[in-house]
C-alpha cells in the first residue's frame, strides 16, 4: 500500500500544496455534470504521488496532460471507483487487486506495451493476483516499501524490537497507528497467533480482542502521516506505526528517531497502476504508465520517500551508501525474507466491519 498503502511528500510545503489539490480535485470530481477534461489522463492515487518529478517524459511529450485526484487510502479508492468515479489509471496496491477485478472494474494492461516491463523485480513481476493471462496483468507494480513501528529514541530507551510497543500502557495516550485493515489488524493477528489472510470466526474474535486491548492507549487511528510526523517531532507522540517515508522525512529534520525492525517482521507491501475498465485515454494511460518505470523516477522515488522501486534499473541510479542509510536493500527479495509481504486477506470485508466496530468502542 498495502496502502497509502501510502504516503508523505518531500517537504511539508508540498504536502499542504498536496493537501489543497486532493481536497479541490475531489470536491469537483464528484460534482454533476462534465468535472473531468477528457483530453487529460485522469490519475487516481495517494497524496504525494502526483508529483511532476515522477513522470517527466510524460509531461515533455504532452504538457499539461494530466490531472490528479488523491484518495485517503485503499478501501477509500475502491469505495470511489465501486460508487461510479472513473479515472484512468489508479494506484492501488496489490492486496487489494483481487476486490477490484471481483467487481470487474478493471481491464488487462498489454505487458507487450509496457517498455520496461522485463525491469520490473521477478518477485513483482510474478505475483499471482496479477496475471490475467497471455501477457497480460491486472497491474504493473511500481512501488514497494515498509510499515513498521517509528519512536523516539531520545524518549523510549531501548525498547523491545517488537510491535507490542504500540500496546505499552505506560505509553497510553502518545501513541498512533494507521487505519487501515491491512495494517493495524493485520498486526493485532500477528501478536494474537493468527494467521491475517486465512482466519477463522473464532480467530478473528482474537484479533478484536487484541484491538481492543489497543483501543484506550492511543492518541489516535490515523493515515495522515503529516500529522503524525508533527506529533512524533514535537514529542506529543512517542510511537507511530508509519511507513518508510516518515522516517525519512523526520531524520531529515534531526528528530532522534529510529524505524523498528520488529522480531515478528516488519510489512512490506507492493502497489502499482491499474487501468480501468472504462477508461477514456489508453494510449495516455500506456505512455505515463511507461514514464513512471524510467529510472529516473523510480531514483526520485528511492531517494526522496525512501521507498523501494519496482525496477532494478532504478536501484542501479541510487548509490549503495543511500540505499544503507534508507535500510533498502538493493534486492527486494532480501527484505522479504524478513518481513511479512501483505497480500489478499480472505476476510477483508469482515475484518473492516470488525475494525470499524471496535474503533467505536464495540
Amino acid at each position: 500500500m498495502q496502502q497509502t498503502k501510502r504516503r508523505t511528500n518531500v517537504t511539508q510545503t508540498k504536502k499542504l500544496i498536496a493537501s489543497g489539490v486532493a481536497v479541490l480535485a475531489m470536491a469537483t470530481a464528484f460534482l454533476p455534470g462534465p468535472a473531468m477534461a477528457q483530453d487529460k489522463l485522469q490519475y487516481f492515487t495517494w497524496s504525494g504521488y502526483e508529483l511532476p518529478e515522477f513522470n517527466q517524459s510524460f509531461l515533455a511529450a504532452h504538457p499539461d496532460g494530466m490531472e490528479a485526484t488523491m484518495f485517503g487510502d485503499d478501501d477509500d479508492a475502491f469505495t470511489k471507483v465501486k460508487a461510479g468515479f472513473r479515472p484512468d489509471v489508479a494506484h492501488p496496491c496489490y492486496d487489494k487487486i483481487a476486490r477490484w477485478n471481483k467487481e470487474g472494474l478493471l481491464q488487462p494492461i498489454d505487458t507487450s506495451r509496457i517498455e520496461n516491463w522485463d525491469d520490473i523485480f521477478p518477485v513483482f513481476r510474478d505475483l499471482p493476483d496479477l496475471q490475467a493471462g497471455d501477457g497480460k496483468v491486472w497491474m504493473v507494480p511500481w512501488d514497494w516499501g515498509n510499515t513498521s513501528v517509528l519512536y523516539r529514541t531520545d524518549l523510549i530507551e531501548n525498547p523491545e524490537q517488537s510491535w507490542s510497543l504500540l500496546w505499552d500502557k505506560q505509553y497510553a495516550g502518545r501513541m498512533a497507528t494507521i487505519d487501515a485493515v491491512h495494517d493495524t489488524p493485520l498486526v493485532a493477528a500477528i501478536l494474537a497467533g493468527v494467521n491475517p489472510f486465512d482466519m477463522t470466526a473464532d480467530e478473528m474474535e482474537k484479533v478484536a480482542d487484541k484491538l481492543r486491548e489497543q483501543r484506550p492507549l492511543l492518541s489516535s487511528y490515523t493515515t495522515d502521516m503529516t500529522s503524525v510526523e508533527q506529533s512524533l517531532a514535537s514529542g506529543e507522540l512517542v510511537a507511530a506505526m508509519t511507513w518508510n517515508a516518515s522516517a525519512v522525512a523526520l531524520k531529515k529534520q534531526g528528530v532522534a528517531v529510529e524505524f523498528m525492525k520488529p522480531k515478528e517482521g516488519m510489512l512490506t507491501w507492493a502497489c502499482g497502476y491499474v487501468l480501468l475498465k472504462d477508461a477514456k485515454n489508453v494510449d495516455l494511460a500506456y505512455d505515463f504508465i511507461n514514464s513512471r518505470l524510467e529510472a529516473a523516477s523510480g531514483k526520485y522515488l528511492i531517494e526522496a520517500y525512501g521507498y523501494g522501486s519496482s525496477t532494478k534499473t532504478a536501484f542501479d541510479e541510487v548509490s549503495a551508501e543511500t540505499l544503507t542509510d534508507l535500510q533498502l536493500p538493493a534486492d527486494p527479495q532480501i527484505m522479504l525474507k524478513e518481513t511479512v509481504f501483505t497480500g489478499p486477506m480472505k476476510q477483508n470485508d469482515d475484518l473492516a466491519k470488525m475494525f470499524e466496530k471496535v474503533k467505536a468502542g464495540g
